[in-house]
């Protein structure tokens, strides 16, 4: 089978794009994994599948696939790198843009300058709909990790977040302790972790463990989240920076019930076509 793509990246946050627009593409778990891996396909933290609109009052209809071949439900580096795709290709001449996914919809809008600003949507808090295992929905949340305990925040931007507060993010334990709290029974979904240090109130370093792909360069609804969170706890104003290992994002969210909305850039590297076993 030969399929053609473009190879993308948001931050480092790279991607494989792949348009199903005209006809369905089919990928087995095997062979999602096979496009991701590094040194026998093309490489990649996630797969996106450009598809046509599910629904009337949307434009199209956008799959992420992790490096592991599951699917999840958001990715906001992905969004990003989704208006710019659809653009490039001449699938869209709008400037805003519905996108149905498996977490609800997002609006991507291209600014004038080449950045991409996406409404992320409200954030979820409540245990159940992230999925998180509490009792009750509580502002910071104790998680036991390898016999110690954690303070957390918890919440979804169309995905499961843990957000910690740590002193500097050089040093945080990201590659040991990330794939215990991603892998944690109380997030029957698995979770991104994130690992967030506080520079002011408008700027933050943020690392983040991604369910299925481990620790990305950058993760879009990670920034979201802690930075969320951040407010919550009362440590940031309204828009906030987060650097990542891969650059900056703009994270502006105005409280509860509000969209959060980043701004970040989208890049194109390559196109080409693969031959899947």
């Amino acid at each position: 089978m030969r399929l053609p793509f473009t190879k993308m990246h948001g931050l480092g946050n790279d991607f494989v794009v792949i348009d199903a627009t005209a006809a369905p593409v089919a990928l087995t778990p095997a062979q999602l994994r096979f496009i991701a891996d590094r040194h026998f396909g093309v490489g990649c933290d996630q797969i996106l599948m450009v598809e046509p609109a599910r629904s009337a009052d949307t434009d199209f209809y956008y799959r992420i696939f992790n490096a592991d071949g599951g699917e999840v439900e958001q990715c906001g580096n992905g969004a990003r790198c989704f208006v710019r795709y659809v653009h490039q290709r001449g699938l869209t001449n709008k400037t805003v843009i519905r996108v149905g996914t498996l977490g609800g919809i997002i609006e991507p809008r291209l600014e004038a300058d080449g950045q991409v600003t996406v409404d992320m949507g409200a954030p979820e808090f409540e245990p159940a709909r992230v999925p998180f295992n509490a009792p009750a929905r509580a502002p910071l949340y104790d998680l036991l990790v390898n016999k110690k305990v954690i303070k957390i925040n918890v919440l979804s931007m169309g995905n499961p977040h843990a957000v910690q507060l740590v002193d500097d993010v050089a040093t945080a334990p990201v590659a040991s302790e990330g794939p215990l709290i991603e892998s944690h029974a109380d997030f029957p979904q698995r979770v991104n972790a994130g690992y967030m240090q506080v520079v002011d109130r408008g700027h933050i370093r943020l690392r983040v463990y991604e369910r299925g792909a481990g620790e990305t360069l950058a993760c879009g609804t990670g920034a979201c989240a802690a930075v969320v969170a951040g407010i919550q706890r009362g440590l940031l104003d309204a828009r906030v920076t987060v650097s990542t290992r891969g650059g900056d994002l703009v994270i502006v969210w105005a409280g509860a019930g509000q969209p959060v909305l980043m701004t970040g850039p989208a890049v194109s590297v390559f196109e080409g076509a693969m031959e899947l076993p």
